[in-house]
């Protein structure tokens, strides 16, 4: 069996990176991604907005602490890590005493989608690869072009 998730979002806060006794590094963030839709009964937009909780390994965690930032445009492909006691996302109950849900996703696939100043976009980590970058002070002459 196999499943997957593609999310596109941004992140709603600063990616905390940690280590584990082992080594190994982790970064967590969480993203939000949105969807808007007409209300069943005509009563005009309805604006929906769901969480997650993103966690990425490795050389992919290094990457995503140091060019992520609150606000950051991406899209994660990766799997739902289910809660164990009940197979669905993590309830919990919010400080006002409401219901909270947290889909928990491990992700193999990071791609920056928002620009930085430095002129790097859409930069790509997948594993410990990263590839896709763009610098802006770089030209290619038109006598370059293979086409």
């Amino acid at each position: 069996m196999f499943h997957t998730i593609i999310l596109v979002g941004n992140l709603g806060n600063e990616p905390t990176m940690r280590y584990t006794p082992s080594g190994q590094p982790v970064t967590t963030f969480s993203v939000a991604t949105n969807r808007q839709h007409n209300a069943e009964n005509g009563g005009g937009p309805v604006k929906e907005t769901t969480w997650f909780r993103v966690t990425a390994w490795g050389k992919q965690a290094e990457t995503c602490n140091e060019f992520l930032h609150k606000g950051s445009k991406v899209l994660i492909e990766g799997r739902l890590t289910p809660d164990p006691d009940t197979g669905g996302p993590r309830i919990f109950n919010r400080q006002d005493g409401s219901a909270g849900a947290s889909y928990e996703v491990n992700a193999s696939t990071v791609r920056f989608l928002s620009g930085k100043e430095n002129g790097e976009v859409d930069m790509q980590v997948h594993g410990s690869t990263v590839s896709g970058s763009y610098s802006a002070g770089s030209s290619t002459p038109d006598d370059d072009i293979p086409f």
